[in-house]
């Protein structure tokens, strides 16, 4: 299993397999051809069905067409799947008298992550198990928390990583609570993060957290859906769980840092564990591999941070995953925006309800964390593509034919 570095990744958004992921595949490609003088990209399948709410075509000519100076053409072809994954893309590389250099295929597959062949690659395995029932035993048996195992097998500087990423949260947060206005995209969606920062303040106690919650969840979702710096936790559309939860749990309950950046790296461990047995991208599994994901890894940090034994953080993780089951990824005219940016607030809401579930238990379970990705991954493989990052199904037709 590959390092949880490669979950926490600092980008702009909106979208880490259509935002992030090309821009990183045409940089490789640049890379390649750099006697280029103009460049041909194909876009397939839910990559260009969404592509341009995404800001794919933008991320692709700015690194070829305004970086390179080469001229770029971008071909869409919405309909059309390459078997290998459903965010393909080619790329052609021609010289200055027409001809063809280089002609290269990617795929993007989810969180950022490129590949040329449409699966994830062997060779970035750090950790010696995949599954959590054998990390689970190994907490146990040495009588360890999982952040403790991810510090054995992480370089030294993760500490350091970690922190980086929290202060990008934090600066995620406090821009997104400073704006107002319409989000970019022709929706016309209002930021919402202010107002239900202020409306927080009203209430007491609980109703207070909660609403400080849902500010910070908006926030974070709202920078992401114009395009602004995030962390990747595990993607660019359900970047907002975790670091509303986390910063719920520092200005509320006051933990420190050092807390903080160990429950991120349960919540890390927690991704990676999906990432390598199922899938975070939502144009193959839906929006259960994005936004379940992120509540699932939230959910552990959280027990932890509360107290949970490993038994209750694996239990807790499996709540968040269990319970979003079946999520459909269906973006309204392909923005990152409705219903992403709710959906990232109301799935902060149930990582404090599955913490306090499984904190209330003793850890055991019927259904295991093992088994409920197993379920998302097959669930995610029999949803019909139009409900898979493609804009054609559920919310994304009704509200584009009303």
């Amino acid at each position: 299993m590959e390092s949880i570095k490669e979950i926490f990744k600092i980008g702009k958004g909106p979208s880490s397999s259509h935002t992030m992921g090309p821009k990183k595949a045409a940089e490789m490609f640049r890379g390649l051809t750099p006697e280029a003088s103009s460049y041909v990209i194909t876009l397939y399948g839910s990559l260009a069905a969404t592509g341009k709410g995404h800001l794919t075509d933008v991320a692709l000519l700015e690194t070829l067409q305004y970086e390179s100076k080469c001229p770029t053409e971008i071909i869409w072809k919405p309909e059309e799947f390459l078997p290998e994954h459903p965010n393909g893309m080619r790329f052609a590389a021609y010289d200055a008298q027409g001809n063809l250099i280089l002609e290269k295929v990617y795929f993007s597959i989810g969180g950022g992550d490129i590949s040329e062949t449409g699966k994830r690659e062997p060779n970035k395995h750090i950790y010696p198990d995949t599954k959590m029932a054998d990390i689970l035993d190994w907490c146990n048996s040495h009588n360890c928390n999982f952040w403790e195992y991810v510090a054995k097998y992480e370089e030294s500087d993760i500490w350091d990583f970690l922190n980086e990423r929290w202060k990008v949260m934090k600066d995620a947060i406090e821009r997104g609570l400073d704006e107002e206005g319409a989000l970019p995209g022709g929706l016309n969606v209002r930021r919402k993060a202010y107002s239900y920062y202020q409306h927080a303040k009203s209430y007491q106690t609980s109703m207070y957290r909660r609403g400080l919650m849902f500010a910070f969840a908006l926030a974070v979702s709202e920078e992401n859906a114009a395009g602004g710096i995030i962390v990747t936790a595990p993607t660019c559309g359900s970047c907002g769980v975790l670091p509303a939860t986390m910063n719920l749990i520092h200005t509320c309950y006051e933990y420190s840092d050092k807390k903080i950046l160990k429950a991120m790296a349960t919540a890390g461990l927690i991704g990676s564990i999906i990432k390598e047995n199922a899938s975070i991208s939502g144009a193959e599994v839906g929006c259960q591999g994005e936004v379940g994901s992120a509540c699932a890894m939230a959910s552990a940090a959280v027990t932890q941070l509360f107290g949970g034994t490993p038994s209750q953080v694996e239990c807790a993780a499996s709540i968040g995953m269990e319970h979003f089951l079946g999520l459909t990824c269906d973006p309204v005219c392909g923005l990152v925006q409705i219903p992403c940016i709710e959906r990232n607030a109301f799935a902060a809401a149930r990582v404090m309800d599955a913490t306090q579930y499984s904190l209330m238990s003793d850890g055991r379970h019927m259904v295991s964390f093992d088994t409920v990705i197993e379920a998302m991954k097959q669930t995610g493989h029999d949803l019909p593509n139009l409900y898979k990052e493609t804009s054609q199904g559920g919310l994304a037709f009704l509200v584009k034919n009303k």
